[in-house]
């Protein structure tokens, strides 16, 4: 038996320490909520990303009564950052949450499994790392990488 032991790179930081484009990453994240159409969970997650060229785009979770059709926030940004830029990597994502109060979050949300995988195949598109940013009201959760989320994913090279 051979046993390994995974780990992940984390820092939390205040959204003060933040440099000035995460703080404008986090909130355009923040506002995205506001779009979120999420008439079921009364969860909205909203999810903002940065692109090689520093062009900003934005994105909410959509729901829908057959649960299987909504999609999250993470994904509808990725999809679409690389439906309208299928050039340009993703540097940064940053997520935000509030709850059926309206309330951001005190600490942040993790993406989904499915969400983690979107990731993973969109670093692996440009073959470069995407830092992503987990916004709460109490601390802001870095990864310097999806594989940090997802360290056993899935990816095409298991299916050579």
């Amino acid at each position: 038996m051979e046993e390994q032991t995974l780990h992940i790179h984390l820092k939390i930081y205040s959204y003060e320490e933040l440099c000035e484009a995460d703080r404008q990453l986090i909130d355009t994240a923040r506002q995205a909520t506001y779009r979120s159409y999420s008439p079921y969970s009364h969860f909205s997650v909203g999810a903002a990303v940065r692109l090689a060229n520093g062009t900003v785009v934005s994105g909410s979770n959509q729901e829908n009564a057959a649960s299987p059709s909504s999609l999250c926030a993470e994904r509808t940004t990725l999809f679409y950052a690389n439906a309208q830029y299928p050039d340009l990597a993703v540097e940064t994502l940053a997520i935000a949450a509030r709850n059926e109060r309206g309330e951001f979050l005190d600490k942040p949300i993790s993406p989904c499994g499915a969400c983690r995988q979107v990731m993973i195949e969109v670093e692996r598109r440009f073959n470069r790392p995407m830092r992503i940013l987990l916004y709460g009201k109490r601390g802001v959760c870095e990864v310097k990488s999806a594989t940090d989320l997802l360290p056993l994913s899935f990816d095409d090279s298991a299916m050579k």
